[in-house]
């Protein structure tokens, strides 16, 4: 062999040792790299922004079942309370959900990898007790139902409600309330088969749900693409005058619960991407 043969053999040689130290070098690094992304997931989910499969219908025709939506965590560590009109997602307050335990069927290795990861954000609890709603009252407001028109009045101006589904109203049942300082009123955009705040007038706070319990903001769909679009507060709620002095006793009439209650929302970091994540949801109820 040649000068020149022996060149080339020892350049791929050198090209090839230079591919196994790379290898090795992902493979040593791979545990750090793993680290970070699980810290940025827990950072994200437990600060930022986290991902909300929907599994009912009680918020159509605005978002959609199996729509992914974007919650806003961050805003409320600085203080920021939800306004009427936005869609948020919130802790069950107690009893608006169904408790349902699940027995689990994986094997010690999986439960513990699912532990982590769920830990994360990037796999959705089993036991989430998650619900989604439009806020419609706040703190002060006095929410009443209906006019001669058959809308929603706050602090005695009518709301018209363009995003409710089609064919709904604004209730089938009257009531009114005020809303205690610190909670809010809560409805879904399908009223017809929205168990809110309507159906838990009878329990402490009147069917209001306190601001501690509020998980974030939903401001946009992400899941799926067709669908992608932010999402805004009506200008019918967010232009409402501020609250007025209470108005008398407050009467109400609790209806017919809508059958069945709605599952809870399913959460994840990475729950809008479905090929990567199992698909899980929020309870709406």
């Amino acid at each position: 062999m040649g000068a020149a043969g022996r060149g080339r053999a020892e350049r791929r040689r050198s090209a090839q040792r230079a591919a196994r130290r790379r290898r090795r070098s992902f493979l040593r690094e791979f545990p750090l790299i793993l680290v970070v992304a699980l810290l940025v997931a827990l950072v994200m989910k437990t600060f930022l922004v986290q991902v909300f499969v929907i599994p009912s219908g009680s918020m159509e025709q605005t978002i959609q079942i199996g729509d992914r939506v974007l919650v806003d965590k961050l805003t409320p560590w600085f203080g920021s309370e939800p306004k009427r009109g936005d869609v948020v997602v919130f802790k069950d307050p107690g009893g608006w959900l169904e408790s349902e335990h699940k027995a689990s069927t994986d094997g010690p290795v999986m439960h513990g990898v699912k532990t982590v990861f769920t830990y994360v954000g990037l796999l959705p609890s089993d036991n989430e007790q998650d619900l989604i709603k439009r806020v419609i009252g706040v703190g002060g407001d006095t929410v009443e139902c209906c006019d001669d028109q058959g809308r929603i009045s706050v602090n005695g101006t009518p709301v018209d409600e363009p995003y409710l589904a089609e064919g709904n109203v604004p209730s089938r049942q009257p009531f009114k309330v005020q809303v205690p300082q610190g909670r809010l009123w809560v409805m879904g955009d399908h009223r017809d088969v929205s168990a809110d705040s309507r159906f838990h007038m009878g329990n402490p706070g009147q069917g209001t749900i306190p601001l501690g319990n509020v998980v974030g903001r939903a401001f946009v769909i992400a899941w799926p693409m067709k669908r992608f679009h932010q999402l805004d507060e009506p200008a019918s709620l967010s232009s409402l005058p501020s609250p007025g002095v209470a108005l008398g006793a407050v009467p109400y009439s609790l209806g017919v619960r809508p059958v069945p209650t709605e599952p809870p929302l399913v959460m994840g970091v990475l729950g809008f991407l479905p090929l990567i994540v199992r698909r899980r949801s929020v309870t709406t109820g």
